[in-house]
């Protein structure tokens, strides 16, 4: 299989990075740049495990090919906290007990934080359309619903949050 030089920058840091033209940009963030944060659900962008951030929109990196990527900017959970200081809607999840297994947290926590960027404050029928691909088997959704909530709560008293660039 014919290699491929891409470059691309993945929570605020330039990369590049030798692929093919058939890796996903899924196993490209997981396999080759060791961020396992983002996982592999479905396969088939219909669950949201995998979501990331490219370019402002939210995608599932299983249906990205990796060169597809090339000049992207992308942003994973990895780049939206830190072990110092977790992001407001990382806080409000694990707070609200919004974290169950864990499994659908990354692409859930994603798309809250993409939805609380351009609906500062959404009600309960734009969460659920602003989370809508990603599926959760473990809370129900009203622990996320809840989450979601106090995350634009505090972040309308706080003026923000840390954005995309920020990370």
């Amino acid at each position: 299989m014919s290699k491929l030089m891409i470059e691309l920058t993945i929570n605020g840091k330039k990369r590049k990075v030798e692929t093919t033209h058939s890796t996903r940009l899924l196993d490209l963030i997981r396999d080759d740049l060791h961020l396992t944060g983002t996982k592999e659900g479905c396969g088939k962008g219909e669950c949201g495990a995998c979501t990331v951030i490219m370019n402002g929109e939210l995608v599932a990196s299983c249906l990205i090919l990796a060169p597809q990527a090339d000049g992207a900017i992308i942003t994973t959970i990895e780049g939206i906290g830190d072990d110092k200081c977790l992001d407001p809607v990382q806080e409000a999840f694990i707070e609200t007990g919004a974290v169950q297994c864990g499994f659908c947290t990354p692409g859930m926590i994603l798309a809250a934080k993409k939805l609380l960027e351009e609906n500062p404050h959404p009600d309960e029928e734009e969460i659920k359309r602003g989370i809508s691909g990603n599926l959760c088997r473990c809370t129900g959704y009203q622990k996320i619903f809840d989450a979601i909530k106090l995350a634009a709560n505090r972040l309308s008293k706080k003026g923000g949050g840390r954005g995309e660039e920020d990370a």
